[in-house]
């Protein structure tokens, strides 16, 4: 059973350490104690509740798509030149960059401030774990 401290699951739950353990008190969240005394929070429980907490903002363009991984975000930053551009979107907590034709950004109007969707389709995600 994987753990978190106490000051993890609060950055993941984006909320204050304070807040974990008013949660813990309440029963909200379950805490355990390590035997040097450290609070801890069971992994799975903290996934579910992160999970059911996610509010995504809603997707604007209103299509249907097999892709699953799609970011709603703000335009922070593009940058051209005559053939390609680098689009930056800030998604939440993520930031997402893509590189794009120049007549693509020109067409869809891209622009810092401009709400857009990041569409991720991949066959290769690879997935990384701190070392133990």
């Amino acid at each position: 059973m994987a753990t978190l401290s106490v000051a993890d699951a609060a950055h993941f739950l984006g909320v204050s350490d304070d807040t974990v353990r008013r949660w813990i008190v309440s029963g909200r969240l379950t805490g355990s104690k390590t035997p040097s005394g450290h609070t801890t929070v069971d992994g799975l429980e903290l996934a579910r509740l992160v999970k059911d907490q996610s509010v995504p903002p809603a997707d604007p363009t209103h299509v249907s798509s097999s892709a699953r991984n799609r970011f709603v975000g703000l335009v922070t930053a593009v940058t051209s030149d005559q053939v390609m551009s680098q689009v930056e979107l800030q998604c939440g907590p993520h930031r997402v960059v893509s590189l794009m034709s120049t007549e693509a950004v020109r067409d869809l109007g891209l622009e810092p401030g401009a709400v857009a969707t990041a569409v991720i389709k991949s066959t290769n995600v690879m997935v990384e774990v701190p070392e133990a």
